[in-house]
């Protein structure tokens, strides 16, 4: 009962951000069927219901590909997506491509790294003091050739590997990722709408892509799906620094145990082995006295 509450919830929130208005009839892709609803005044009414459950199946596989440690890339290069997309992706750490999508990030992601280390060592230069040492006009050439990396390759400077799986805003506007993932075989997660193909997406969430208020709360919702699979990933790393401190404290424990037995044990033996001692002295004492006292015959 409670789940279906939580599910008409979202439901109102979805319809309310405008998430049904697909593209005009005569724009659509007939593969898109299964998720339309109506066709109202020429325009294609995407079926929420499909969208609530799409859109949760979609979190609940990207909660798990967090919780696992991997990283998810998100792509959303439309003017309505980059500053949603921006946002969230910092939020829960992950790389973003907001700008443009350069041919080979990921095909190619051995010279694109190489990109983002000129990037980084510019920014070093910066930070130490060694743009001191050279002339303004290499300074100037170098800052410019910065500011430009920066902005197509910031969102992913700290993506040291390609990605376990790309989450796009509109597959047909990001076309090119979308076949680097696929060459790749990196799982795919997509916000597709009406004029778009949901079989060229692992994962589609049939939705509104272009509108502001729709692509938000459809990457919010992912995104907290995100947050949750990374706090539970922390936790559970929590809980084994305290497994292994308190397996650490027990073996430290049983190790001193030891120790204190063994050394009552060698305790209790030196004073046997000296008793044993003292009563030979005294046995020998006076077996040599009773020799010495009476002459043999």
């Amino acid at each position: 009962m409670e789940n279906n509450t939580n599910n008409t919830s979202l439901q109102q929130q979805l319809l309310e951000a405008g998430v049904h208005f697909g593209h005009l009839k005569k724009k659509w892709n007939p593969k898109m069927l299964p998720y339309i609803f109506a066709e109202k005044k020429g325009i294609h009414i995407i079926d929420l219901n499909k969208t609530v459950e799409c859109l949760q199946e979609t979190a609940a596989a990207m909660k798990q590909i967090a919780r696992s440690g991997k990283k998810i890339l998100f792509v959303g290069t439309k003017k309505q997506a980059k500053d949603i997309v921006t946002e969230c992706a910092q939020r829960v750490s992950m790389p973003y491509v907001t700008e443009r999508w350069l041919g080979g990030m990921l095909t190619n992601f051995n010279t694109v790294r190489k990109s983002v280390k000129k990037m980084q060592s510019i920014e070093k230069m910066l930070s130490d003091g060694s743009f001191d040492s050279i002339t303004k006009k290499e300074r100037l050439t170098l800052t410019r050739d910065k500011d430009k990396m920066e902005k197509v390759l910031g969102g992913i400077a700290q993506l040291g590997r390609v990605p376990a799986a790309l989450f796009i805003i509109d597959i047909g506007h990001e076309h090119i990722a979308l076949a680097e993932a696929k060459r790749l075989g990196i799982t795919t997660f997509g916000v597709v709408d009406t004029n778009g193909d949901p079989n060229k997406v692992d994962f589609a969430i049939p939705a509104n892509d272009d509108a502001t208020k729709s692509i938000a709360i459809i990457v919010n919702y992912i995104t907290a799906a995100i947050a949750e699979g990374l706090s539970e990933r922390q936790a559970a790393k929590d809980e084994d620094v305290e497994d292994n401190f308190a397996d650490e404290k027990e073996k430290q424990a049983a190790k001193l145990q030891a120790e204190a037995e063994a050394e009552a044990g060698r305790g209790s033996r030196s004073r046997t082995g000296a008793t044993g001692a003292t009563g030979q002295r005294r046995r020998t004492t006076t077996g040599g006295g009773s020799r010495s006292g009476t002459p043999r015959k």
